[in-house]
């Protein structure tokens, strides 16, 4: 259906002043496409859009780009300011905390007006001379996407390797820059996963490669300097698995991790003897996850053997199957233990118990306990930068949703923080300014859900009118944790207050608050989303047509979903990024990334009952014919995540049948991926687009 746009159309009367009448939304062609399964069968009217090289997909897409454009030029004077407001925070001239590897000081910095990094170093002091490694910004000219991570330090010092991704799907080639001369060797790998480690010979560069079409990571090649012809380690053939490469804290072992979401299994090579054929650790077996680190003449293992949150246990490296391991730090219900890391003397465990995270240390020699824990009321805090085993100095990050991203050293002998940098809020920010909460609400089935919020102080509390946005993820255990955004000023400043629901499907109350959030229990995620949002409304902060939602990827499937469950009128405007919406389709088509090794997560649509399950809740699959909140939809054309035709169908079966005069644009990246932009710079400016939307819809002008 295509029809004129009239600004009353899609805009209330405080947000139309300057829409251009002509503007008219795209209709995408109704194709139907039959899909068959257990005895039911959809249609899908706009199958059409997963054909890449069909020249009506393109056309479509830039007809979407186009009328999007038209529909928000009104909003470009506020789209400029903010993007100029987010860069004006930013220190252009800046660097990172340098972290002491080898005799070196390596460092990232940033140089004014430029979008990338340059890696460096200092030999033995940081009153050294610097030296560069790599300038990402010479690599970038000229090109629209353009990502390199820290570069890969071969042993010796004298060798880095680095990976580049110029396409924004993830395929990464592999460099190699001699750093006596600075000269590039010949020696090049193509279509990398871009996870490399060298062994300690200093002439092997073991590295990851994906399957080309569902870009599984599959196999594990080494590469030694000179040859033409690499070896291949290891091939996972279990499609529900992915590899990845990493060494030992102690750079005594190489690490082949497969994984699956219920499943790990670890080979171990010694990174000394690099020809040498890897050794299975622990088997794998269903449900037993675990990870190894090596502390010299024990292993350290994370393990949830009979441990739904997890525990700590121990084995010798002569005998290392489960049947040996010996715990150390037991399970504990109200804790979950995310992670392990290890220095000669210290076992560092990373620890959540009611939302919050901290750090567990122990005296590897007299078992004594300390811990690292910071004061707000809700916080993030991470392992930063360590490079070196033998220390008592443990790097961390902290951040708040008040509190810029700050990197602590602290002493683990005396306990002793030392702050090392405080990342620097230009433009007048003043922390004081601003109010954080943790709040607790019960959910609809009586479940105690944390919400962190944060807003201005001025602003009015008892007003029940303040405009809020509300951002969650909710899915594979990963938690949505309180962290700092000099961009959400932005909002903070014009009255908004942001919160942040700690969602089941998430794991900021353990293992049960992840389990009890995906599966054939994935809606406790979206009714968590809903309820936090009318909790708001209940206690006084806001009132519906105020509200606006976000989240990307499998947030963007929670707020896809909540799009149809929630009450009509609650949200004013939803924002999906990279939105995963079509669920019950792509989890049935292998050939598409990330499918087989997520049916731990969502479910196997060929068994009937998750089959019916993921169908009552996929957002594609449930969009009806009643109103919907003003939709912002975003992907990107090379996404290899979430494939950019998710987001296209959804976008035009939307418009198609809902009964409302709201605004649904997509906006589709023809150059990036999953992560956008990939200049510091350049990314704001889809932030900068985003904000304006909700503060048009809002009626806020400046």
């Amino acid at each position: 259906m295509r029809y004129s746009v009239p600004a009353a159309v899609f805009f209330t009367a405080m947000a139309l002043n300057n829409f251009a009448a002509a503007a008219e939304p795209p209709a995408a062609k109704k194709i139907p496409y039959k899909l068959e399964l257990h005895g039911q069968v959809r249609v899908d009217d706009y199958y059409w859009l997963k054909d890449r090289k069909d020249p009506r997909v393109l056309a479509y897409l830039k007809a979407e780009n186009a009328y999007a454009e038209a529909a928000l030029r009104h909003t470009e004077p506020l789209q400029e300011k903010l993007f100029t407001e987010m860069k004006g925070r930013v220190k252009q001239d800046d660097s990172t905390v340098p972290f002491r590897y080898g005799g070196y000081y390596y460092y990232m910095t940033y140089t004014a007006g430029k979008e990338y990094p340059v890696y460096a170093r200092r030999k033995g002091s940081l009153a050294a001379q610097e030296e560069v490694l790599l300038d990402v910004n010479a690599l970038a000219k000229g090109k629209a996407f353009c990502q390199v991570n820290f570069p890969s330090i071969r042993p010796d010092h004298k060798m880095i390797a680095y990976a580049v991704d110029t396409g924004g799907r993830r395929f990464f080639d592999v460099y190699f820059k001699d750093l006596v001369t600075g000269k590039l060797y010949a020696d090049k790998i193509e279509k990398t996963a871009g996870d490399l480690e060298w062994a300690n010979d200093n002439r092997t560069l073991f590295y990851v490669k994906q399957d080309p079409e569902t870009l599984r990571w599959e196999r594990v090649f080494a590469h030694e300097l000179g040859r033409l012809k690499d070896a291949e380690i290891y091939f996972e053939a279990d499609e529900a698995f992915e590899v990845g490469i990493s060494k030992s804290a102690t750079e005594k072992y190489l690490f082949i991790r497969s994984g699956s979401t219920l499943s790990t299994e670890y080979r171990l090579i010694a990174a000394d003897r690099p020809s040498a054929a890897p050794v299975i650790f622990q088997p794998r077996q269903p449900r037993l996850e675990y990870e190894v680190e090596d502390g010299g003449e024990k292993f350290y293992v994370l393990n949830n053997a009979g441990a739904r949150n997890f525990k700590v246990s121990v084995c010798s490296p002569s005998a290392t199957g489960l049947k040996a391991w010996t715990d150390l730090v037991p399970h504990r219900e109200d804790t979950l233990v995310e992670y392990i890391g290890v220095l000669e003397n210290w076992l560092v465990i990373k620890e959540r118990a009611d939302a919050q995270g901290s750090f567990h240390i122990y005296d590897r020699a007299s078992g004594k306990e300390s811990w690292i824990k910071f004061d707000e009321p809700a916080y993030m805090t991470e392992v930063g930068d360590n490079f070196e085993y033998k220390t008592d100095t443990l790097r961390v990050t902290y951040e708040s949703l008040t509190t810029p991203d700050s990197v602590y050293d602290v002493d683990l002998n005396t306990g002793g923080r030392k702050l090392m940098k405080r990342q620097e809020v230009l433009g007048g920010f003043k922390p004081g300014d601003y109010q954080a909460e943790r709040l607790w609400f019960a959910a609809r089935d009586g479940e105690m859900v944390p919400v962190s919020l944060v807003y201005k102080k001025s602003i009015d509390l008892e007003s029940g009118q303040n405009p809020v946005h509300v951002y969650s993820y909710g899915s594979y255990g990963y938690s949505s944790d309180p962290y700092f955004s000099s961009t959400r000023l932005s909002l903070l400043d014009r009255g908004f207050i942001c919160a942040i629901p700690h969602i089941r499907g998430g794991s900021e109350l353990g293992r049960r608050w992840y389990e009890d959030g995906k599966l054939l229990k994935k809606k406790n995620t979206f009714y968590d989303f809903i309820d936090a949002t009318r909790y708001l409304v209940d206690r006084g902060y806001t009132s519906p047509g105020h509200i606006y939602a976000e989240g990307g990827s499998a947030g963007g499937l929670l707020v896809g979903a909540v799009a149809n469950l929630a009450p009509v009128g609650l949200y004013k405007g939803i924002i999906a990024d990279v939105p995963f919406v079509d669920v019950v389709t792509t989890m049935l088509d292998p050939d598409i990334p990330l499918t087989t090794g997520e049916y731990d997560e969502w479910g196997d649509p060929k068994v009937k009952e998750a089959y019916d399950y993921m169908l009552s809740y996929s957002p594609y699959d449930n969009v009806e014919r009643k109103p919907y909140p003003n939709l912002l939809i975003t992907t990107g054309l090379n996404d290899s995540q979430v494939q950019y035709w998710e987001p296209a169908k959804w976008a035009a079966k939307l418009r198609a049948m809902k009964t409302d005069k709201n605004l649904v644009l997509l906006k589709t990246d023809m150059d990036t991926g999953h992560g956008g932009k990939s200049g510091r710079f350049e990314a704001m400016k889809l932030s900068a687009l985003e904000y304006a939307f909700m503060l048009d819809l809002e009626g806020i002008k400046k």
